[in-house]
């Protein structure tokens, strides 16, 4: 299992069992976008007998997708597990809680009347965009769908993207801990003005143990 940014490597640190500590390749230190494909071909490379899954969200699928054609061309075969929600999900959750309202992290187009990015959604199509680099692809639209999905990658020849869409709000239930991130002390929005106020009461009950 290879993973790196968003809020999948905290569901895979809560959800995930392995049961040894090879099955287990996550990026935590610096939650680098774009690691995930490349990073999967690097271990299959390294350990061709080992299926090798790399699960990646669509806004860090786009940083750095072209490695597929890499792993074709050599011949190391990856199951990339695409979860699809139309933007940047896990940087729209921390925006909207630090009062900046999510700016910028769905895939819209710019209302030409209020200059906001809150037009229709922009008709990108990663399934035709895998199919292009030469991966084989399947769309999975329901639990079960998914694991027959997930059960013919296995099988396939060579590598194999497992797309399938979520929403964009739903999450895993998170650890109830606060994450101290500093909140700009002027603006003119009232959403951030509130969580400016918010931080600096939270932070009063923060505490050092080292």
């Amino acid at each position: 299992m290879v993973c790196a940014a968003g809020s999948l490597p905290g569901d895979l640190h809560k959800l995930w069992r392995t049961r040894n500590p090879k099955q287990y390749h996550l990026e935590y230190g610096y939650s680098c976008m774009g690691y995930e494909i490349a990073g999967g071909l690097g271990i299959k490379m390294a350990d061709p007998s080992r299926d090798v899954y790399v699960m990646v969200g669509d806004g860090s699928y786009l940083m750095l997708a072209q490695e597929i054609i890499t792993s074709i061309q050599e011949g190391y075969k990856l199951i990339i597990v695409l979860v699809n929600n139309e933007g940047h999900s896990s940087i729209g959750g921390l925006s909207r809680a630090t009062g900046a309202q999510g700016f910028a992290t769905r895939f819209r187009y710019r209302d030409e009347e209020s200059g906001e990015l809150s037009g229709d959604f922009l008709p990108v199509d990663l399934a035709a965009n895998a199919a292009s680099l030469g991966a084989k692809v399947i769309e999975a639209t329901t639990l079960q769908s998914l694991k027959a999905a997930l059960h013919e990658a296995r099988e396939a020849a060579h590598t194999t993207v497992v797309k399938i869409d979520v929403d964009y709000y739903e999450k895993v239930p998170g650890y109830e801990s606060w994450w101290d991130v500093p909140i700009a002390e002027v603006s003119e929005v009232d959403t951030a003005q509130e969580a400016y106020k918010a931080y600096e009461s939270d932070k009063q009950k923060e505490r050092y143990f080292l």
